[in-house]
C-alpha cells in the first residue's frame, strides 16, 4: 500500500465497518489508539447521525480513522416478490407483536447528503460498499485529502475500483461475515463467491493498486498469511464484534461462541442481499424463499429483528458473523489489537526462520 496511507496506522490491522450499531465511536477509537485503523459505519444512518459519530470519535482520539458508505442501489426488485415475502413473514409479525416495515423506505441510504458532510468535514479514509464510486466522487474526496477504498469480491470488481481512481481495494472473500460487497446483485451467482486467498491472488494480477484483505480473519497468523499472499493490510470484522467496546447486542456477541450456533451461511432472509450470518431459526425458515430485493427486505424485516432482540430471542435476529466466528475473543478492542500484533510478529518470525505459520 502507498506509504502515505500506511503511515496513517502503524499496524496492518483494519477494524471492519459493521453497520447496524456495531462499529460505534468507542470501538473505532480503541482500535486507532492501539495502532490499527478504526472505522465508523455510515450505513443505515442519516447524514447527521454519521456526522455526530465522527465528532464523537474525534473527541476520543487524534489518530486517523475511516468512514464506510453504502453505494446507492439500482431498482430491480420485483414488487410482487416482496409482497409474497411480506405475507410469509406475517406469522413472525404476530409472534413478535410487531408491524412489518415499509419496503419503500429509501434506496440510496442518504448517499449524496453523506458525501456533502464528508467533503465539508474531511476524514482520513472513506471506503465504499456495494459498488465502486464514480471517478468524480473519488476526485472530490481526494481534493479534500481523503484516501479512498472500495470493496470488491471479484477481479472484475477490483478493476472497476481501480478505474474509479481509488487508492486501494478491499478484497472481500466469501468467508466474510455480513453483507457481501458485490457490485451487482445477481441471484444466479449465489454461492459462487471466491475464497480470500484465491481472491487476493486473482486481484493482484488484475490491478496495480494495494489490497486490504477481508474475510474470516481472526488470528495474527492469518494476517501474516494474507500479507504474504500480497495484501498490504488485513480487515477484521467478526473478531472485533465480540470486543467490549463493540455496540453489538449481547445476544449477538454470545452467539459467536455458543455451541447452539455451529455454522454460518449466506442468506437473503434478513435483507434481500447475500449476507453471512449464524444459522438460526429465522434464517432456516425464510432464507430459501427470500427474494433478491435490497434494501426492500432490509426495511421490511427491520422491526422484526429489533423486536426479537428486545424479546431476547437470538433465533429471530440477524446474527452476522464470518466463518471464523468460533475463534472470537471477548477482550477490550485495544488489547485484541495488541494480541493480534503479537501473533503477527510471531508468525513473521517463524516464517523468517523457515517455520510454518
Amino acid at each position: 500500500m502507498s506509504s502515505a496511507l500506511t503511515d496513517l496506522f502503524p499496524l496492518p490491522i483494519v477494524q471492519a465497518p459493521m453497520a447496524g450499531g456495531v462499529s460505534v465511536p468507542q470501538l473505532a477509537a480503541a482500535v486507532c489508539e492501539a495502532g490499527g485503523l478504526g472505522f465508523l459505519a455510515a450505513g443505515y444512518k442519516t447524514a447527521d447521525g454519521m456526522y455526530q459519530e465522527i465528532k464523537q470519535l474525534r473527541s476520543l482520539t487524534n489518530r486517523p480513522f475511516g468512514v464506510n458508505v453504502f453505494m446507492p442501489q439500482p431498482e430491480y426488485a420485483d414488487p410482487a416478490a416482496v409482497d409474497v415475502y411480506a405475507h410469509q413473514l406475517a406469522g413472525e409479525a404476530t409472534w413478535y407483536e410487531a408491524e412489518l416495515g415499509d419496503p419503500d423506505s429509501g434506496r440510496d441510504d442518504g448517499f449524496e447528503a453523506k458525501l456533502v458532510v464528508l467533503r465539508d468535514n474531511p476524514v482520513p479514509v472513506v471506503s465504499f460498499h456495494f459498488g465502486a464510486p464514480s471517478r468524480e466522487v473519488v476526485d472530490t474526496l481526494h481534493r479534500v485529502g481523503t484516501f479512498v477504498l472500495a470493496a470488491a469480491t471479484t477481479p472484475d470488481e477490483a478493476r472497476a475500483v481501480e478505474r474509479a481512481g481509488a487508492d486501494g481495494v478491499i478484497a472481500q472473500g466469501v468467508e466474510a461475515g455480513g453483507h457481501q460487497g458485490t457490485h451487482r446483485d445477481i441471484p444466479e451467482l449465489d454461492g459462487t463467491g471466491i475464497g480470500l486467498l484465491s481472491l487476493i491472488a486473482q486481484i493482484r494480477e488484475a490491478v496495480s493498486i494495494p489490497i486490504v484483505a477481508a474475510g474470516g480473519i481472526m488470528r495474527g497468523g492469518q494476517i501474516a498469511g494474507v500479507l504474504a499472499a500480497g495484501a498490504s493490510a488485513a480487515q477484521l470484522g467478526t473478531a472485533f464484534l465480540a470486543t467490549h467496546e463493540s455496540g453489538a447486542n449481547a445476544l449477538h456477541k454470545q452467539a459467536l461462541t455458543n455451541p447452539l450456533f455451529v455454522r454460518t451461511e449466506l442468506t437473503r432472509a434478513f435483507s434481500g442481499r447475500p449476507a453471512r450470518g449464524l444459522v438460526n431459526r429465522f434464517l432456516r425458515e425464510h432464507g430459501p424463499y427470500a427474494p433478491a430485493a435490497y434494501p426492500e427486505i432490509h426495511h421490511l424485516t427491520s422491526p422484526l429483528r429489533k423486536a426479537a432482540a428486545k424479546a431476547g430471542d437470538a433465533q429471530g435476529m440477524a446474527l452476522w458473523a464470518g466463518q471464523g466466528h468460533r475463534m472470537a475473543r471477548e477482550l477490550p478492542a485495544g488489547q485484541l489489537v495488541e494480541v493480534l500484533a503479537g501473533e503477527l510478529a510471531a508468525a513473521r518470525a517463524s516464517l523468517a526462520g523457515g517455520g510454518a505459520l
